[in-house]
């Protein structure tokens, strides 16, 4: 397979991205729903929909994660060291874009 063939095959619409994504999305969702749905909802300085920022913003970040994870294929099929080294890409950059992801989605309510 080309370096052509790998980039396209990669990048290219399947259902493993969307698995990848959905993964991403679900995680990013249930660990903000972990924060969100523990506190008290009549906040008098987060306003009535405070909830929608981080219910928006930290799934995309997961989102975004799962499509780095599928991105580092072209690293994975190459195997040995470089499989190695995408995982723990992978795992780092999921846990920052979370972290960032939950940091901007609770900015201005319960980041502050």
């Amino acid at each position: 397979m080309t370096s052509q063939n790998t980039f396209k095959s990669v990048f290219s619409f399947t259902p493993q991205l969307v698995k990848r994504v959905f993964t991403g999305l679900a995680v990013g969702l249930a660990v903000i729903l972990f924060f969100v749905l523990r506190v008290n909802p009549n906040h008098p300085d987060w306003g009535p929909y405070w909830m929608i920022q981080p219910l928006l913003i930290t799934p995309l970040a997961g989102a975004a994660a799962g499509f780095c994870n599928h991105i580092l294929d072209i690293l994975r099929i190459q195997g040995g060291a470089k499989k190695v080294l995408a995982n723990v890409l992978a795992v780092l950059i999921y846990a920052v874009a979370l972290w960032l992801g939950i940091v901007l989605g609770l900015n201005g309510t319960m980041w502050n």
